[in-house]
Order: structure tokens, then C-alpha cells, then sequence
């Protein structure tokens, strides 16, 4: 049996802010929503990297898909689970992408204790992180959150 895998994504602070100011409204669903065909495909936890200038992994949600499609149709769809407040914000967002990926996620978390990105490429003993996210095991997840 494979190990579930988390992945880290790479959020700026006010996509991050959005998601928690929802959270708190009592909104359970979010959408991170995304130009193109973004990662992850398949993840059992989502771990947010605030980059700067937080630079530090604020929180982490149950991943529960990655949905690929036309900017109407993924609107339709899902739309009000984003942090963009209007379709002319996200139409403005997409800036013409014939694409987009809707990543959505469940039960989101604010860590208590934040990791600044030094203390992750150490554990993960990388020199940097990748602009688009990248996967960790378990075992690795367990030692992040």
C-alpha cells in the first residue's frame, strides 16, 4: 500500500488571509484557484507556505481534489469557494488563461506554532523550495505540522 503524501503549496499572504478570514466566517470548502494545470493531483494534506514576508508555514487542510477545466465552467462550478469576491475579480486574475485548476481543500488549520522556511529546508534538507509546491511524505508531513 502507498504512503499518503502532503504537498507543500506556495500561497502569498493575502490568498492566505482570504482562506482564513472564510474559515472563520464558517465556510468549510475552499478553492486555491490557479492559471493552468497546477499541482497537486493527489494528496492527502495540503501544508501553506505563506511566502514572503512571512516565509513560514502557517497552516495545513485535508486536500480533496484538484479540478482542471475552462474558466466558465470552473467559475460555475466552484466560484464561491475561491477568495476572489467577484467573477471580474477572477476574470482580472486569469488575466486571458484558457485554463484553470481549482484546488480544494477541507478543514483548514492555523498552526499554533508557525516553521519559518529555514527550519523546513532543513528538515527536508533542500537548499530551496519549489515555486509551484512539491510533495513530501508522511513521515515528513508529521514532522512539519
Amino acid at each position: 500500500m502507498e504512503k499518503k503524501k502532503s504537498f507543500v503549496m506556495m500561497v502569498q499572504k493575502r490568498w492566505w488571509d482570504g482562506f482564513c478570514r472564510r474559515n472563520k466566517d464558517g465556510k468549510r470548502i475552499h478553492s486555491f484557484v490557479l492559471k493552468g494545470k497546477a499541482p497537486p493531483k493527489e494528496a492527502s494534506t495540503i501544508l501553506f507556505y505563506v511566502t514572503k514576508p512571512v516565509g513560514e508555514i502557517a497552516g495545513y487542510a485535508d486536500f480533496l481534489e484538484r479540478k482542471v477545466g475552462s474558466p466558465d465552467n470552473m467559475w460555475k462550478e466552484h466560484g464561491e469557494e475561491s477568495v476572489l469576491s467577484s467573477r471580474e475579480k477572477y476574470d482580472e486574475f486569469l488575466s486571458g488563461s484558457n485554463i484553470v485548476s481549482f484546488v480544494r481543500f477541507k478543514e483548514l488549520h492555523e498552526a499554533v506554532n508557525t516553521i519559518p522556511l529555514n527550519r523546513v529546508l532543513l528538515s527536508l534538507r533542500v537548499e530551496r523550495l519549489s515555486r509551484k509546491g512539491f510533495y513530501i511524505g508522511k513521515e515528513k508531513s508529521s514532522l512539519i505540522r
